[in-house]
């Protein structure tokens, strides 16, 4: 009997490499483990496939899915709405399939409160000065952009104590495997192994 899967709450500041983490996790396209694909209703861009990067909807079904209580958490965001589906992330946890939501931190606190027991992991970058390059180093973005990005960052990091583990990408490599180890260890946790190896562990305290 498969466990029930964990849902990981993974948060960082811009920069900081979360996605190209959770991308490289996911690289070798894991069957027991997936990322969770937002609901929009903004048009898909080119290359984008609908329930791959997400799952494109009108406004009325959107707000269909708010009525029906059908989000973890849900926003407004420069005209278009965005949301996590609760529905469907409840079914696959129910399959045995581990779930990373890449948020930030007011999504986090949303899904936190509804299912307490979600993981959170935050990523931080080792430094102020390396996260300003990283930022600087995407295009030919003036000062007040990157300013402004750094401001932003700096906000989302101030959260970092809602988390439950806490990453520091320096080394790439390093940072992945401690994303790893965490999930290891989450699956490792008694009530998982209890509902995992029940007939075993049965077996083995038989008279």
């Amino acid at each position: 009997m498969s466990a029930r899967g964990n849902l990981f709450i993974v948060s960082a500041p811009s920069g900081a490499g979360k996605s190209s983490l959770i991308s490289a996790l996911l690289k070798d396209k894991p069957s027991d483990m997936q990322v969770s694909v937002s609901h929009t209703t903004r048009q898909p861009r080119p290359g984008e496939v609908n329930g791959q990067h997400y799952h494109f909807v009108s406004v009325e079904e959107f707000k269909a899915l708010i009525a029906e209580e059908s989000f973890f958490e849900w926003a407004e965001v420069f005209g278009n709405y965005y949301g996590t589906s609760r529905t469907v992330i409840e079914q696959t946890l129910a399959n045995g399939i581990d779930v990373f939501l890449d948020i930030d931190w007011q999504g986090a606190e949303q899904v936190k409160k509804l299912m307490p027991e979600a993981i959170g992991v935050f990523i931080l970058p080792p430094s102020r000065a390396e996260l300003e390059r990283r930022l600087t180093g995407r295009g030919q973005d003036s000062q007040d952009v990157i300013d402004g990005r750094m401001a932003e960052a700096v906000s989302e990091m101030s959260h970092y104590k809602d988390a439950d583990y806490i990453i520091v990408n320096d080394d790439f490599d390093v940072a992945l495997g401690d994303l790893c180890a965490i999930i290891r260890s989450q699956r490792s946790t008694c009530a998982s192994q209890i509902h995992t190896h029940s007939g075993m562990i049965n077996d083995l305290l038989a008279d």
